[in-house]
């Protein structure tokens, strides 16, 4: 199963319409993001709570890593650049953080607030190589913005 972008934008739409909590934002869209296609085998959000830290926020799948700094792997590249980072081969990016042995390419957007500040990432793994596209990334994006702006 592969995600139908139109309808999960949609669903998460309807779910989040009125809500203004982040942590309940954060935990609806990794749910329905997480669910929606089979080569997502770990989603989820992780916090900036202090200038150059990320920390673990909501999220589906096995345990992750508690607190990434900005300097350190996928997550933290996308929060210190504020750029999507579409890793076909974690194996191949400097730095990366092994927080799951598993995990062959990873996909993460840096998420902002509506005053444009980065307030989080969303990290999306999954345990088979080169498995996003950028049409993944544009298509995420685009929700990410709508929920968080």
């Amino acid at each position: 199963m592969t995600a139908d972008y139109d309808t999960l934008a949609k669903t998460i739409a309807a779910l989040t319409e009125g809500e203004t909590d982040e942590v309940a934002l954060m935990a609806t869209v990794t749910c329905e993001v997480h669910h929606s296609d089979d080569r997502f085998d770990w989603t989820g959000f992780y916090r900036v709570t202090e200038p150059g830290l990320l920390k673990i926020g909501p999220y589906q799948g096995g345990h992750g890593c508690l607190v990434i700094p900005f300097e350190r792997g996928v997550c933290g590249a996308a929060a210190r650049t504020g750029e999507t980072q579409l890793v076909p081969d974690v194996d191949a990016f400097p730095g990366h953080i092994a927080c799951a042995s598993s995990t062959r390419s990873e996909l993460v957007l840096p998420v902002r607030n509506a005053a444009g500040e980065i307030i989080a990432v969303f990290d999306i793994d999954s345990d088979l190589p080169d498995a996003f596209t950028q049409a993944d990334a544009d298509a995420i994006g685009a929700i990410l913005s709508t929920v968080f702006a």
